[in-house]
């Protein structure tokens, strides 16, 4: 049987604690789908703009060749896309942390993980820009 994993993230920078998180996650399940968050999201998410395009973002993950599949999120509503993808796992980074609650609560069926930090000392966007 398929196991399908899904990863969310900005992934401005792509650097090694994003790869060692895309490989824990790919080892999870079968397939592996990345979404990109959408520029708009990011901004208010996170209070501030990505430097780098949702485009590029999405093309620097497909460059990994780690994912299967490799989309952007929704507009409006960030969890149409688990509806329409329909994951048998999420997999969250070790700082993703208020997304716990609320995927548990809409998403009862789906398992939810949490990955291990990978040097988030060095590997750690926010530290390399």
């Amino acid at each position: 049987m398929r196991k399908k994993v899904m990863v969310f993230g900005t992934f401005d920078i792509v650097h090694q604690g994003h790869l060692n998180f895309f490989k824990q996650a790919r080892a999870l399940g079968t397939s592996l789908t990345v979404v990109i968050a959408r520029n708009i999201n990011v901004g208010r998410i996170k209070g501030n703009s990505p430097d780098n395009d949702e485009k590029i973002r999405l093309d620097n993950v497909r460059k990994t060749g780690l994912a299967d599949l490799v989309i952007l999120g929704h507009l409006n509503d960030p969890y149409q896309i688990i509806r329409e993808e329909q994951p048998d796992v999420i997999a969250l980074g070790y700082d993703q942390n208020s997304y716990d609650k609320p995927l548990q609560h809409m998403f009862p069926t789906i398992e939810i993980i949490r990955l291990k930090p990978f040097h988030p000392e060095r590997f750690k966007s926010s530290k390399l820009k």
